[in-house]
């Protein structure tokens, strides 16, 4: 397949404001869930990569952490990463929101994407929860901002228009052979992608307080037959947050896991006996020892160094 010359292969990366939607799309253009979405804002914590393999050409997409202000160091962690991811791509999609209105975010955006020479496709998202004949006037408030390869309009959500999105993408990647086998659809640790999903049922789950201090350490993953028994730990920031994602009898704590679990089986085709467990490590997302401990110590997948 790579051996075509005409066959293109390059790196894309999906950058924009916290809660635009960037994994959902990315999940939909690979059609397999990878990334784990969330209503709340800043849910990808690292610098997610998969790939989408056609007859044509390979995509890498990158989904990187929103661009926000940061209030901790893992906030600056994620920061950083987004950031600099511009310079190593060929493709720079940014996700926006339907709206005319332009603020303070997508300003810090444009400053950091006017010092990049990467081509920029400007997605326009979301478009299922607007008319129409809307989507013009909310492309014609962008069109001025920034010198765009591309505009389309997309759903990540419905999968509108995401062919179209593919087919333009494809226009601005080198020619080149494939990075990976045209089976590989992610190089995420399943470990990792394992706590990934935990972590996504238990932001879904909590009350709106807890979220952005929960982390999830894989304590062990072995395999007996056709079962895998996953022995995991949900880490917070406070007692009282402890005691919240237990919840009564134990009852959250089981929500968390019978909502994880299957979607953890298919991945693995496999049953999975999953047993969740809960500590308390204060103010982990201000120490470097304990966001290298899950995961996300800047060393460990910065591709700059």
């Amino acid at each position: 397949m790579s051996e075509n010359a005409a066959f293109k292969s390059g790196f894309v990366t999906l950058i924009g404001r916290p809660n635009v939607g960037k994994s959902t799309l990315m999940n939909k253009l690979i059609g397999q869930k990878i990334a784990i979405t969330s209503n709340k804002p800043q849910t990808t914590r690292n610098r997610i990569q998969t790939v989408l393999t056609l007859e044509e050409g390979q995509i890498v997409f990158l989904d990187t952490p929103g661009i926000h202000k940061a209030k901790n160091k893992l906030g600056d962690y994620m920061v950083n990463v987004a950031e600099r991811t511009l310079n190593e791509v060929d493709v720079i999609l940014w996700l926006v929101e339907p709206t005319t209105y332009i603020g303070a975010g997508e300003r810090h955006i444009i400053e950091q994407l006017k010092k990049t020479k990467t081509p920029i496709i400007l997605v326009i998202n979301k478009v299922d929860t607007v008319k129409r004949e809307e989507v013009l006037t909310f492309i014609d408030a962008y069109r001025n901002e920034l010198d765009f390869m591309e505009i389309v309009p997309v759903s990540a959500l419905k999968g509108e228009n995401t062919d179209t999105l593919i087919k333009c993408i494809m226009k601005y990647l080198p020619y080149g052979p494939a990075f990976y086998d045209e089976d590989t659809i992610t190089d995420q640790p399943m470990r990792q992608i394992v706590a990934e999903l935990i972590r996504e049922k238990a932001l879904r789950l909590l009350s709106e307080e807890i979220p952005h201090g929960v982390a999830v350490s894989i304590e062990s993953m072995k395999e007996r037959k056709n079962i895998c028994d996953i022995e995991a730990t949900i880490v917070c920031e406070r007692d009282s947050h402890k005691g919240i994602i237990i919840g009564k009898g134990g009852q959250m704590l089981k929500k968390i896991g019978s909502q994880a679990r299957p979607e953890i089986e298919d991945m693995l085709e496999m049953k999975v006996n999953l047993q969740l467990w809960v500590k308390v490590k204060k103010d982990w997302r201000d120490s470097d020892f304990l966001l290298k401990n899950f995961g996300y110590n800047p060393k460990d997948i910065d591709l700059y160094e």
